[in-house]
Formats: C-alpha cells, structure tokens, sequence
C-alpha cells in the first residue's frame, strides 16, 4: 500500500498519543461516523482530528490550516457524538503537534464571522511556532492583510497528548 503524507504526518501524532501513559485503545469511528479518515477515538471517549501542515509561509512563518464547509460538518458530528473532541495540528517543520479543543476552533471561528459580518466557505487558523515560545493559534482579520484577529490562544508546547487525557 503505498504511504502517503498524511499517514506519515498524521502518525507523528498518533504514536505520541499511543506512547502516553493513559493510553488504551484507538478506533476508527463506526457507523455514520466511519468515512471520516483524519478522526480517531482514543481510549474510547475522546476524538481527535488531524491535519497537517508541511512548512511556514515564508513571510509570517505561519502553518496554515484550511477548514471548508465539510471539515467543519465532519466536526460538528464528531463533536455531538463526543464529549471531548480536539484538533491535533501537525506543524510539520517545526515538528511540533499543536493541540486545540473543538471549542477553542469554534471560538476563533465566531471572532472572524462577527468581524466579516457573514459566515464565510472557509477558515484558516494560522499556528506559529517561534522557539522558545508556546505555539501561538489565531485568524487573521478580514480583509486586512496581516492583521490578527483578538488575542491569540497560546498552547504550551508538551500539551501534546497529555491534554487529550485531562
């Protein structure tokens, strides 16, 4: 079978998770739930959503992650079916696993809508990950170039699998 990106990104995450101490068991999601590929239960009461992001944009060194219509459909059920539901952001190059609630992605979600006045097809949450600081997570401002978006959620570097667990 052949290897694709994902699985080798989306793996740097999942043996984290599998290496932690409380770790048990991690599943496919059954039923309607089944044909979402980048979500797993871990230990049977969390879900995880993976996505990856291979290298910075050169001018801001931000990993950009896309979320369209369907990605956030996929979580909204993932979300109702879980009591605990997390993004694990894959910063390839800085090889760092960002992690975020569901709610937090919801939250930053609803910072934009209010400030475009709309709900738009898609979202991108930008992660920085400067040395020697916590990954920092935000959207920009519509329609202006560079500009952040409220304050930005900073999440430590090792709370990455320990936090799935809390």
């Amino acid at each position: 079978m052949k290897i694709d990106d994902d699985h080798m990104y989306h793996g740097a995450a999942l043996i984290q998770i599998a290496e932690h101490p409380q770790f048990t068991a991690i599943n496919s999601f059954e039923g309607k739930l089944a044909h979402y590929e980048n979500t797993y239960r871990i230990n049977g009461d969390v879900a995880v959503y993976l996505k990856y992001a291979g290298k910075p944009n050169k001018s801001h060194h931000e990993y950009l992650f896309t979320f369209n219509k369907a990605n956030l459909a996929e979580l909204d059920a993932i979300a109702k079916v879980n009591g605990k539901t997390f993004l694990a952001l894959v910063c390839v190059d800085a090889r760092e696993v960002c992690s975020l609630p569901y709610d937090a992605l919801l939250t930053l979600i609803a910072r934009r809508r209010k400030a475009a006045g709309k709900v738009e097809d898609q979202y991108t949450l930008l992660v920085t990950a400067q040395k020697n600081a916590g990954l920092h997570v935000y959207v920009n401002a519509p329609h202006k170039k560079n500009t952040k978006l409220g304050k930005d959620i900073v999440v430590s570097r090792n709370a990455f699998p320990s936090d799935l667990f809390k």
